[in-house]
This record gives structure tokens, sequence and C-alpha cells, in this order.
């Protein structure tokens, strides 16, 4: 997960941005009444939004004093379990000083070097452990878990007591850590898969070696986990040791499957089988030799490696299509569940424009940018990359359900003659629309019922642009606009106008909104008599409002525009 990098002032951008290209799928937050919007993510309320973000398991990375992020922080960490902390530093304002100071087994002295090798400063490192050892015993390394953490507190108190140490099983990592070490020591450091709470004077650190391949054809996600759990019980296997499930690639739709992994902590791969393969076989197809095989059954079978098994060596992964709507412009008005998409996205895919405003990306990240008017060839590209694995977004600005990507997904899937396209996990994340954007800084023009038309005849012929404006004037909708005018096709709004009037009076009020939520943003209210084509370009969104649609002064010197939600009785 990337970082939060919290500013306070503009004194601190310089330093953000180098951690930034750092620190990948990061963001920098700048409180916005300070540094405006010339950040990734504005936030009102310092201590409310570092208390927002370590709810959320946030990485925080905090350019300011640190008793400023301890005094807001403590409230919500008094009495909260030691385990359950992102990653919290402080970096000073001109990078001479990085600060750890929550996370511990979360990672925060890897992300506090990784800072200061960025910036060139030793880091204020405390752990007594790191220090003493070189290493935190509580936290390992990826591919290896701690049995109990209970345990492993007592046991580093042992160890900075002075109490040599003897090592039992292979972790290149412990090597260069810094113990007395006697080869009849008390206390044992026991690297195995093997379940139990061993000796009085253990430390127990499973590493995550094993692999459990299961028949799937069920969805009952509360089964497998059960089944699993059942066989690695009776060969004597601690759970944290499970890297990975590993099915069959026809099973890739299966939700239990997924489900079942994400409970038992492990990643799921799929592997090309033959339809009658036994379990035993998927596991030969997908591991690395050697292994041995611990159980196997008609419907599982599960292998254990010598050291940890990366699963991204194994097989494939189900990919992935998220496709994501950014927004009007700002990143604050983006769900978080887009940001969430766009930060595990391998792939980003988009109209150019739109790829350069989802960004910053990561250097695991690869942008696709193309034209605008390639939406088709857009969706089967990422089909193509999903279905070898990778995790792709498709970016629309707005909400891509709104004359934008979403539609095009869906056509390109429902034609696919590639049945692994199928096999796609594919999601639709809606953003704020342009129309819903400029509805909100006018107040509620969109009240009441309302449609949304696009003026652009690319896609559908004008006779029909006309029947729906003739249509939804007489039925008295508000009425929103995309596409308005361009130069390829200047006259239409005018057309479009014409229209209108034959149905509404003059004194309709009309809301114009250029850019909104981006950089030079303009909101006009004026009546549909004011209103003429030279006041619109292809960057505005129109909303013409009904019968009902009342507007009134506000102290800014513009209006406040609304439609009720009552509607007249008829005569």
């Amino acid at each position: 997960m990337g970082a939060a990098i919290i500013v306070l002032g503009p004194g601190a951008l310089a330093v953000a941005r180098q951690l930034r290209e750092r620190l990948p799928g990061s963001a920098i937050h700048g409180l916005r009444d300070r540094v405006g919007d010339d950040v990734d993510v504005p936030y009102e309320q310092f201590g409310r939004h570092l208390c927002e973000l370590h709810a959320a398991g946030t990485p925080i990375v905090a350019i300011c004093a640190a008793g400023i992020v301890i005094r807001a922080l403590a409230a919500r960490v008094a009495g909260a379990q030691k385990d359950a902390d992102p990653a919290v530093l402080a970096v000073a304002e001109d990078g001479s000083a990085v600060v750890p100071l929550l996370g511990g087994l979360s990672g925060v002295n890897d992300l506090a070097r990784e800072i200061g090798a960025a910036l060139g400063v030793a880091p204020a490192i405390t752990t007594s452990g790191e220090l003493r050892f070189g290493a935190c015993l509580l936290d390992p390394p990826e591919g290896y878990a701690l049995a109990s953490l209970d345990e492993g507190k007592r046991f580093v108190s042992d160890l900075l007591a002075g109490a040599p140490v003897r090592i039992s099983g292979e972790a290149p990592w412990l090597e260069p850590l810094r113990f007395t070490r006697t080869d009849d020591a008390a206390r044992v450091i026991r690297i195995t898969p093997q379940a139990g709470d061993g000796e009085a004077g253990e430390l127990r650190i499973h590493p995550r070696s094993v692999a459990v391949a299961i028949d799937c054809d069920r969805e009952d996600a509360d089964a497998l986990e059960r089944d699993v759990g059942a066989a690695l019980d009776r060969c004597g296997l601690a759970r944290r040791s499970l890297a990975t499930l590993i099915a069959p690639r026809r099973h890739m739709r299966r939700a239990a499957l997924r489900e079942a992994a994400t409970r038992l902590g492990a990643a799921v791969r799929y592997v090309e089988i033959e339809h009658d393969a036994a379990p035993s076989q998927w596991l030969a197809c997908g591991l690395p030799a050697p292994y041995r095989l611990a159980e196997e059954s008609p419907t599982l079978a599960i292998a254990v490696a010598p050291s940890p098994l990366d699963p991204a060596q194994i097989g494939q992964a189900r990919g992935s299509v998220a496709v994501v709507g950014l927004g009007p412009g700002s990143r604050d008005f983006m769900i978080p569940a887009a940001r969430a998409a766009l930060e595990r996205a391998t792939d980003i895919l988009g109209y150019s424009t739109y790829v350069e405003m989802a960004g910053p990306l990561g250097p695991h990240q690869r942008a696709h940018g193309t034209d605008n008017r390639e939406e088709m060839q857009r969706a089967r590209h990422a089909f193509a990359l999903a279905s070898e694995g990778r995790h792709v977004a498709i970016v629309s600005s707005g909400d891509p359900g709104i004359f934008a990507m979403a539609a095009a997904v869906l056509e390109a899937l429902e034609s696919a003659a590639d049945p692994a396209w199928h096999d796609v996990e594919l999601t639709i994340l809606p953003g704020v629309s342009a129309a819903i954007a400029t509805a909100a800084m006018a107040g509620a023009p969109l009240g009441h019922d309302f449609c949304l038309i696009s003026l652009s005849d690319n896609l559908k012929p004008w006779d029909v642009i006309e029947k729906r404006l003739r249509l939804a004037a007489e039925a008295d909708l508000v009425m929103g606009f995309y596409n308005p005018i361009s130069k390829a096709r200047p006259w239409q709004l005018e057309r479009a106008l014409e229209l209108i009037r034959m149905y509404h009076d003059s004194n309709t009020p009309v809301v114009l909104g250029r850019d909104i939520q981006r950089p030079g943003a303009r909101l006009v209210s004026l009546s549909l008599g004011e209103l003429t084509a030279d006041q619109v370009d292809m960057r505005t969104t129109v909303i013409v409002g009904s019968s009902t649609t009342r507007r009134f002064p506000r102290d800014d010197a513009s209006d406040w525009v609304y439609t009720p939600r009552w509607y007249p009785a008829p005569n």
C-alpha cells in the first residue's frame, strides 16, 4: 500500500515530491487553506485527517514536527493493540530527520530506512531489538510469519537481557543478526512450518512454504476453509505457513475459493491442467521442485517446500479490470474504492489526459494512454492484459457509466470470443459526474426529475437527439447537456436551444459549469433568454431548468439554483 505523505504548508512540498517518487503508489496530502489544490489529496483538518488515515490502515509520512503527529493520534492509539498500527513517521520539513513513531510490526523501520536513503540521512530508529540485533524479530520479512506475538515479546525481552540463543531451521535473514549464540542455548529460534506452542524459551517462526491444491466445485467458502484447516491440522502444519491455494484455471470464477483464501491469509493461483487431473498433479504443474507431499486425496493435496514460496511464481493470478470514475478533477472528489483500484493496478488505460489525471503512477505501473475515440480498442486491450493475470484500471473522468468507458467495456465483454476474458474480475466504480459536480456547486438544480443528453452525433443521428430534446422539454424535465458544442459541430447547441425555447420561457434558469473541481473552474447562472452558444465550449456542462426551477442571490454575488421536490398540481 502506498503511503499518505502529509504536508502542512508549501515549504514541505519539495521533500514530499521527492518521497513520492521513491515510494510507489504514494500520494501527497496537503492542508487546503495553506497549499491549495497543488497536491494529490487536499484535506481540511490535520488531526481528523490523520485519524481517518490511521483507522484505514494507511501508512503515514508526516512532514512536520513529531509532536504534532503524536498529539493528533494520541487519543486514537491509547489502549490499541500494537500490531494494529500502520507505519507512522515524522520527517523534518527540510528532510534532515526521519523519525519512526508507530508501526514497529508494520514495517515502519524499513520504511524509515527507505526514506532516509532517499534523503541521505540516518533514520532515528529507537526500537531496542533492532538497535541491538539489527532487525525486529517480531516483524519477520515477507515469506515468514510469527507464531505468537505474546511469546515473541517475552523471548525478545530475554535476549535483550543477554540470554544466548540458537537457531533451528533455515532462515538466511537471521544469519547476520547480532545475537549471542551458543549450541547449547536454552532459548531457540525455531524456523518450522509445523504447528504447536513449542517448548519454553522457544520463538517459533513459520516459513510460508505450504501450498494446498483443493477441488472447489462447490460454492461454499465456509466448507472450503474448514477442509483446508482440517487438512493442515492432520499434517501438523501451522495455518500461518500456508502461502497459496492452487486450483485449475477453469475454477477462476469461483468466488468461494477466493473468499476462503482471504480468510486463510493465502494467495490463490490457477494452473492450466487437464480436467481429470488429481490435485497432486495441480501441485506438480504449479510448484517449483523440490517439495514433499504431506497429504493427498481425490479432492485435496498439500505440499511443503523447503523454503518460503513466492505465489507470484506459481501458475497465474486471476486478472481484473476496474472501470474507474476519477470524478470531475479534484482527488478529494474521488471515492476511496477508486483510489484503491488505482493503487492495485499494474496497468492504467484511458484517454491520455485522464491517465495523467490518475497519476502519479508507481514504478510497478504501466500507462497506456490513447486517443479519446479509441474506446473499443482500449476495452479489448484491457481484457487481453487482464486475461494474463494483470490488474487493469480503465479511467474515465466523472462517472464511467455516463457517456464513458463502462458501456464500451461491457460491449467488448459481451462480444468476446475468448473465454478467458469472461474469467476476469470486472468491477465498475462510480465517480462524481460533471453534471452532479456542477449541480452541487450551483445548489440543487437536479432536485427533481431530470435527464442527461449528449449533443454529440458521433454515435447517434442528430434526428434522434432532436426528438429526445423535444420530448424532454415537453415533459418539463431538467436537462443536462454533455458534449454541447465543438469545432466540428458549432451549430448544434443553438439548434437545441431553439427547440427548448418552444416549450420554456426565457426566464428559465440555466447553469453553466466549466472545468468544475479543476484549476480555472467557472460556474455561471443565467436565464435561458441570456444563454448563447458562444458562452459554451466542449468542457462546459449545461443544465437547463424546468418550469419549477428557481434561483435567488447568495452572499458571493452569484445565485443559488434549485428545483423544488414538489410539483404543481394540474389545474
